[in-house]
């Protein structure tokens, strides 16, 4: 594996440095040219393969001049210099190797959240664990309590369940009898049963992640930062050891020339750069899985926002409460609070933190019963109270003025004392994420969801977006994703949470993963994962990665600015080879000293 032969030369290369400098302190100083050779052709074998590979690629860098490098310093017998351009060579590489080590993982937990076993019910009733992949099509399937449904059926029993990975909607939904159901979602009531009416192969979640793995597969792959930049060097470098040769005739001037050419600003200080601006978005929350993603994010022109968990908070949370004359709104959040106590449901939770919130009092109550799909009843002051579901009114009444995405009712001996209204509120910096996002030249911004039109619109007016996709699938984000492509080619991002987005945040140019609520098949499918509850990390995502990138430019100019000098002086007779090489690592310290003021430089926002 190429990080495998990066640590094996970074080893080898700084081992071989240091032993010969030992030796030649105790005055053997043979010994220690012969160990700087070997240094010197440790570098040589690797870098040679290396080209090889990037000519079958078509992709001419930075390790070409290490060649020439490392051939006119060893043919010249100068291995002190040999030596230390093979340290440097294998330093860069390991860097880089260790930057984009993880991108190669992205996979990994969205297969392990795929469910391995079913819970299969035979004709007598009796419940048994198989393999998810002997499931057969009618077999009567039971999925527990918080279990992922295995596969897609028909339900024989009422069910609640979580769908927010797959359609966007935020809140639990309540499915009859006879309903379908798709793999992939949670069940967040009590057990039930449904009927498969597709094996695991073809159920829903299945197919996301081969859309995943076709979206990857059609990825294309990212250029080096080094490699892009020293091919403008490259023939620049060439041709003074060219012209030096001619006008010399001196093969030590041209070695000196190839010597104080080394690439090693390329090699060491960008990928420094790099990995120092994915440190500091570490420390900011985000969590970038390769060095190329921080260029291609210089690079964005269009963005495409999921809606729940992105620019919503994913969850539902306390809008409204009305009340009844003959009751107060502490009240009416006391008693609703005081049973939903009781409840693992996520409505529940969500009243409970409103009541956390305002201090109200969390009254004694007895005889709690939860009705799945309807509420939690029980006694307080021994009179009977009841939270859930509003009853069809006859009339509505004059107090209540709500129109919320859900609407908990709370009652007295059945008499309604008040109404909580719930909904995913918007997240506070989604109301000013377009104009940062515009300050930092994205042209178009779209919002794609797989929630209803009539909930997106209320969102996208509320942030300021004119352009919409709703209702849409798995798949059809993957193609809007393409689509824009095709008018900005490099330029696309997607931001999102769910599993429904793995296929879009694989397929485009860079995918951004809201993770702060772990969803894995997002987070894994993702460039770049923000890892804390907040959508204007997005914005600093993109301001560290241009910090990162013009550092890195900045400081590839510095020292191929240098080098050129230094080059020059070679041409002359004023550099030898061993000179050239105790210049060129002043220039590359001067250039990594440079390129970690990535770490340290306030333009950017945390």
């Amino acid at each position: 594996m190429k990080v495998r032969k990066d640590i094996i030369l970074l080893i080898t290369s700084a081992s071989g440095l240091l032993v010969g400098c030992l030796l030649l302190f105790f005055g053997a100083r043979s010994a220690a040219e012969i160990v700087w050779g070997f240094g010197g052709l440790a570098g040589l074998v690797p870098a040679i393969s290396w080209v090889v590979a990037s000519i079958k690629q078509k992709d001419f860098g930075a390790d070409i001049l290490a060649i020439f490098s490392l051939v006119g310093t060893l043919a010249t017998k100068n291995f002190l210099a040999a030596s230390i351009i093979s340290l440097m060579l294998a330093t860069g590489r390991s860097l880089e190797s260790w930057a984009e080590a993880r991108a190669e993982r992205e996979l990994t937990s969205l297969m392990a959240r795929v469910p391995q076993f079913a819970h299969v019910v035979a004709k007598d009733g009796s419940l048994s664990n198989i393999s998810i992949d002997l499931v057969e099509i009618n077999n009567r399937v039971y999925v527990k309590s918080g279990e992922v449904v295995p596969v897609d059926g028909v339900l024989i029993s009422i069910a609640e369940v979580d769908e927010s990975a797959l359609t966007g909607e935020p809140l639990p939904v309540t499915k009859d009898a006879g309903e379908p159901l798709q793999s992939g979602v949670v069940n967040t009531g009590s057990g039930f049963e449904m009927i498969a009416t597709a094996t695991a192969e073809l159920s829903t979640y299945a197919a996301i992640i081969r859309l995943v793995t076709q979206a990857q597969s059609h990825s294309s792959s990212s250029i080096r930062l080094a490699n892009k930049w020293s091919a403008r060097f490259l023939p620049i470098a060439l041709l003074f050891a060219i012209l030096t040769f001619t006008f010399t005739h001196s093969l030590a001037r041209t070695i000196a020339v190839l010597v104080t050419a080394t690439p090693c600003p390329l090699i060491l200080a960008v990928p420094v750069a790099v990995v120092s601006g994915i440190s500091r978005a570490a420390k900011a929350g985000i969590l970038v899985k390769s060095g190329s993603v921080l260029e291609q994010l210089t690079k964005i022109r269009v963005v495409l926002l999921d809606k729940t968990g992105t620019l919503t908070h994913g969850g539902p949370k306390v809008s409204q409460i009305s009340w009844a004359p003959i009751s107060s709104e502490r009240e009416v959040l006391s008693i609703a609070a005081s049973l939903d106590q009781f409840s693992p449901h996520v409505v529940a939770r969500a009243i409970l933190a409103e009541a956390k919130r305002q201090e109200v009092e969390i009254l004694p109550t007895t005889n709690v019963t939860e009705t799945h799909g309807q509420g939690v009843s029980g006694k307080i002051f021994d009179m009977n109270f009841f939270v859930g579901q509003v009853a069809h009114l006859p009339s509505w009444p004059n107090w209540l003025d709500q129109n919320h995405s859900l609407m908990v009712g709370v009652y007295r001996d059945q008499e309604l004392l008040g109404v909580i209204g719930l909904d995913d509120p918007i997240r506070d910096e989604s109301l000013t994420l377009l104009t940062a996002l515009r300050k930092l030249e994205v042209e178009k911004i779209y919002l794609v969801t797989g929630d209803r039109l009539e909930s997106a619109q209320i969102v996208a007016d509320q942030v300021g977006i004119t352009d919409i996709f709703a209702s849409v699938s798995a798949e059809d984000k993957l193609n809007i994703v393409a689509t824009a492509q095709q008018e900005y080619p490099g330029g696309v991002l997607f931001v999102g949470d769910g599993i429904n987005d793995a296929p879009a945040l694989t397929k485009a140019d860079v995918g951004i993963a809201m993770g702060s609520r772990g969803i894995s098949a997002a987070s894994e499918a993702a460039d770049a994962v923000i890892v804390v509850d907040s959508i204007g990390k997005l914005i600093a995502a993109i301001k560290i990665a241009k910090l990162a990138v013009r550092k890195a430019f900045q400081a590839a100019t510095i020292g191929m600015s240098l080098s050129l000098l230094a080059m020059t002086m070679a041409s002359f007779g004023w550099l030898t080879s061993s000179v050239g090489a105790g210049v060129q690592e002043f220039i590359d310290a001067l250039a990594v000293v440079w390129a970690l003021t990535t770490l340290s430089s306030s333009k950017t926002s945390h």
